[in-house]
């Protein structure tokens, strides 16, 4: 953002007595979901990555309402760095209502795994931009302390096209951000310096990464794993050992990017088929 553009929303004095009351008051969930996240973070950009399996205009639209209300206001702020970011250990707020989606999301992540090694945040992909940049063009950056999973995911990646830098831990991470940034990551939870639930907690709360497409690349396939992952701001989540196409064709479909001789409207239908959207599978699991 430029200079000066006031890019950053904090609480003003009724808000902060209010958010200050929330535990005695019945507050509705979007008044707790945009006073939390205001008094969390207020950058307007991490407000959108928290909030992202919502439409921007929905967003937009509660913003100006609590900023008419007067319990928001925006300023100029700068971001703060990564560093900084590390040393807050504290989770993004949730309501009620986030609470239940993800743990919904979290129970239906037991057969998407079990059936692909992987699970999709759908909303989350469904309100993000299709990329413009063809494979060759998109560089992931891989984040994997083990040399073989490390080769193995590079491979798989090189081989469908994409350019791949790589990290090894947590320091390593952040100078690769800080000399560039990638289009994608995927992330390993278990690295010598650092957890990767915590990284991708940090990346979400600074306004350069929150909605950089991040992809768990994990052993860990717990249901209680899976809605962190979630819950953090992962778009999705790939268990080892994976198939042979199995980081393309996630990359591909968190990224929007058509492949070669497919449509749009093909594309999506395959990648439905495979990833349920929320209303699927709340059907599938009442019925």
């Amino acid at each position: 953002m430029e200079p000066g553009q006031r890019n950053f929303y904090r609480l003003t004095s009724q808000g902060r007595a209010l958010w200050a009351r929330r535990r005695k008051l019945a507050l509705p969930d979007d008044y707790r979901r945009i006073l939390g996240l205001v008094d969390y973070s207020g950058h307007a950009a991490v407000i959108r990555g928290q909030l992202a399996r919502y439409p921007d205009r929905v967003i937009d639209g509660w913003l100006a309402e609590f900023e008419a209300l007067q319990l928001i206001e925006r300023i100029s702020a700068a971001a703060p760095k990564l560093s900084e970011i590390a040393r807050k250990t504290a989770p993004p707020p949730l309501d009620e209502e986030e609470r239940r989606h993800f743990g919904e999301d979290a129970a239906f992540a037991d057969i998407s795994l079990s059936r692909l090694g992987v699970y999709v945040a759908y909303e989350r992909v469904a309100n993000r931009p299709p990329s413009g940049k063809t494979p060759k063009e998109t560089v992931a950056l891989v984040v994997e302390d083990d040399p073989d999973q490390l080769a193995l995911a590079v491979l798989r990646l090189t081989e469908a096209g994409y350019p791949v830098r790589t990290a090894d831990c947590v320091k390593a991470l952040f100078a690769s951000l800080a000399e560039r940034m990638p289009d994608a990551m995927f992330l390993d939870v278990m690295l010598p310096d650092g957890n990767g639930f915590e990284v991708l907690n940090t990346l979400r709360q600074h306004p350069t990464y929150a909605l950089l497409p991040i992809i768990m690349l994990t052993a860990k396939v717990e249901p209680a794993d899976v809605a962190r992952g979630l819950a953090l701001g992962a778009e999705g989540y790939v268990t080892k050992p994976y198939g042979r196409n199995t980081l393309e064709y996630v990359l591909r479909y968190v990224l929007k990017q058509e492949i070669p001789g497919n449509t749009s409207a093909t594309l999506e239908r395959q990648t439905r088929q495979s990833f349920p959207d929320s209303q699927q599978r709340r059907a599938t699991a009442k019925a």
